[in-house]
């Protein structure tokens, strides 16, 4: 690969390769045609167990997943938090940036470009995917969150413009009695993000913070059927 080659923005393949390299994360290939799912772990997680999930979403996609560089009390996390709930927005702000760069330049890497491609987060994952995909589109526009929350506190930081290339579609799951992901906050993201243009789809479960089966399955074809649209 030729150090001198450009992509279609600013940065290099080598630059490419650097910013992936410096980042841990999971790579598998998937088959042809099948999406890139770009998989966000929770809080005291990692990229390994995370990508587990491809096998309940789609065992053909290709895994991109990469590891959370904020740590507190030694667990992996995506950005500060001043307590339970209570985020460092400007810290959250800034570490999607940074995700947004890391996408960009694996596609590059990778030679990802062209294929669709969907964030899977759970939890702190979760969190971070929303808020890439509300300030950053055109690396990330379609979310799977998983017992996540709205990302910004009580800041409204979606600022796009120009229109992203791709609309942006959100597929919420959350449970009714999660005490780390309330649900005011959830439906706070659904009427901030629909305000904005945003396809939303919201569904409600039993139970508290984690991973349903049920969602699972909303989740694959969910996956699916995104994955069609931005392959159009």
């Amino acid at each position: 690969m030729s150090d001198s080659v450009a992509t279609d923005g600013d940065m290099t393949m080598t630059d490419a390769a650097t910013l992936v390299n410096q980042w841990p994360h999971e790579f598998h290939r998937g088959a042809e045609g099948a999406p890139v799912l770009l998989l966000m772990h929770g809080t005291g997680g990692n990229e390994v167990e995370i990508s587990k999930l491809v096998a309940h979403l789609d065992p053909e996609a290709t895994i991109l997943a990469p590891r959370g560089r904020v740590t507190e009390q030694g667990m992996n996390r995506w950005f500060r938090r001043l307590g339970e709930g209570n985020f460092d927005v400007d810290d959250v702000i800034v570490r999607a940036g940074e995700l947004a760069g890391f996408v960009e330049a694996a596609r590059e890497h990778y030679g990802l470009i062209g294929q669709p491609l969907v964030a899977v987060g759970f939890s702190n994952g979760a969190n971070i995917a929303l808020a890439t995909a509300l300030l950053h589109p055109d690396a990330v526009s379609r979310v799977v969150a998983l017992s996540g929350m709205y990302p910004f506190g009580d800041r409204d930081p979606i600022t796009f413009d120009p229109a992203p290339a791709s609309p942006i579609a959100l597929l919420l799951l959350n449970g009714a009695t999660d005490p780390m992901a309330p649900a005011a906050s959830v439906r706070h993201l659904e009427a901030v993000a629909t305000a904005h243009g945003v396809s939303v789809e919201r569904h409600e479960r039993a139970g508290g913070h984690g991973i349903d089966a049920s969602e699972l399955e909303l989740a694959r074809v969910w996956i699916q059927k995104n994955q069609e649209v931005a392959g159009q």
